[in-house]
């Protein structure tokens, strides 16, 4: 992100946002990152606009027995009041973050993503 300083641009770091580590299923984020370029977006936007309406939804039926047995470690930036209340929501519902996570791309809003212009926004 760019902020406008004294009448000069200067690049900063989004304060707003925290690095992740999770393990994520090798299909999904293929599926993600097609999505990802069909929308013109990043797949932890699109993460990020399905885990947001999952917590409006505030309901949630997973199985744990059907957890995908693919997995991968994937890393990435989450918004910090997000993630907080997804990991809130997870101990509530007595399930990992992943489960979470993974669950959440059935609701993701096409809609209203960010684009990937976002990331390079002047405020």
């Amino acid at each position: 992100m760019w902020k406008s300083v004294n009448g000069k641009l200067v690049h900063t770091t989004d304060h707003n946002r925290v690095k992740f580590r999770t393990r994520i299923s090798a299909a999904l984020l293929e599926q993600l990152d097609t999505l990802a370029k069909e929308h013109h977006t990043f797949p932890n936007y699109l993460l990020e606009s399905g885990l947001e309406n999952l917590l409006l939804n505030g309901t949630i039926s997973y199985n744990k027995e059907l957890r995908p047995k693919d997995r991968i470690h994937y890393k990435t930036t989450y918004d910090t009041a997000l993630l907080a209340n997804v990991k809130e929501f997870a101990k509530q519902n007595k399930l990992f973050i992943n489960d979470v996570i993974e669950y959440s791309v059935n609701f993701i809003d096409f809609d209203n993503l960010k684009l990937r212009s976002h990331k390079y926004r002047i405020e």
